[in-house]
């Protein structure tokens, strides 16, 4: 593991108002090799290294290879961190040895080409998967379950005023990609009902853009290809005029403020996470990047974008205000946070490969 990034683990652990109540606690995390989760498992492992705090960490997942390829710079204890057998799309009961403290499903389809090749199971990790994780907390009386929503629930609207937890705009259903906000709205709702019918307490997120070192190779949006480009040296390329209003944050920012949620969120919430100085358009986080890698930004307009690969939504910004009344602060701004993508990306010995 790089000092760099020990250093960027220790600022955004230091984020995390009342860290120490997950001390000595199991925690299930499922989407634990995707760009948040396995930065979320990164706080952690921090926190056993750095605080003792001698969390042990249930990684779900369908490939115990990527799990501790993804996590073989940590050298974690066969103890410390525990493979369990999962497919977000499947049926099958998730049993377990022993309990569980918490749980944090963030499996789901987070690439938006997949949205429209894969529509049926990028549906069902949200709810079926999500039901399959209640039902395990319920068997092992778990605290507390966090599921991890989207911005896109909030659908469109007019103006360009960020989003709080109660606004909702318009959401055509029956869109090409409608399946993916469609069926992380039915999640959230599902976490209401499994606290209302069996009083299985939960907390919901909502991130918005996130980025970071932690991208996947598949990953296609937007400033995972700026990313891309700009670590291999070359301009970065805009395929539209990148008007749409975006809240971004680094995924260490967004993994502080999920276990942030997790300790101290009410019951039944659902809590936006983005950086109020790292709200911006398509096209500033483009500039951004190739400033930082030395590049230039390039426009080609003349390519055509698959049909409904892209959000609809003009305006995604997000207010943070019930996040940060939690005592969450952001560690990275936008300069900040993609100076130190790239320094990782760039490294030799980091963890991170796209």
């Amino acid at each position: 593991m790089t000092s760099e990034y020990w250093d960027d683990l220790r600022t955004a652990c230091g984020s995390i108002p009342e860290a120490s109540r997950l001390f000595h606690s199991r925690i299930l995390v499922t989407g634990a090799t995707g760009m948040i989760c396995s930065s979320v498992i990164d706080l952690l492992l921090f926190m056993n290294r750095e605080l003792a705090a001698g969390i042990t960490i249930l990684v779900a997942g369908r490939s115990r290879d990527d799990a501790v390829e993804r996590f073989r710079a940590f050298s974690p204890a066969d103890d410390e961190l525990v493979f369990v057998p999962y497919d977000a799309t499947s049926r099958d009961e998730v049993v377990l040895a022993e309990q569980v403290d918490y749980i944090i499903h963030g499996a789901s389809n987070a690439n938006p080409a997949m949205y429209l090749q894969l529509p049926v199971e990028t549906m069902l990790a949200n709810i079926l998967g999500l039901s399959v994780m209640f039902d395990l907390a319920r068997a092992t009386s778990a605290r507390r379950l966090l599921y991890i929503s989207s911005s896109e629930v909030y659908g469109q609207k007019d103006g360009m005023q960020p989003f709080a937890e109660d606004d909702y705009g318009f959401l055509d259903i029956l869109n090409t990609r409608a399946g993916y906000p469609s069926s992380k709205r039915a999640g959230e709702s599902l976490c209401v009902a499994y606290g209302m019918e069996y009083g299985v307490d939960s907390v919901i997120v909502r991130p918005g853009h996130i980025y970071g070192p932690s991208i996947r190779p598949s990953d296609n949006r937007a400033s995972a290809e700026f990313t891309r480009l700009a670590v291999a040296g070359e301009d970065v390329v805009l395929k539209s005029r990148g008007a749409q209003l975006r809240s971004y944050c680094t995924s260490l920012d967004c993994a502080s403020a999920i276990l942030t949620v997790l300790v101290a969120g009410e019951r039944a919430s659902a809590y936006n996470i983005s950086n109020p100085h790292s709200i911006c358009t398509i096209s500033d986080i483009a500039e951004a990047i190739a400033a930082a890698a030395g590049v230039e930004v390039r426009y080609d307009l003349a390519d055509d974008v698959p049909a409904g690969a892209h959000s609809l939504m003009q305006n995604s910004s997000l207010d943070s205000g019930r996040l940060e009344a939690l005592g969450w602060t952001p560690a990275f701004d936008l300069e900040r946070g993609v100076e130190r993508m790239l320094a990782a990306l760039k490294d030799p010995e980091s963890p991170f490969s796209l």
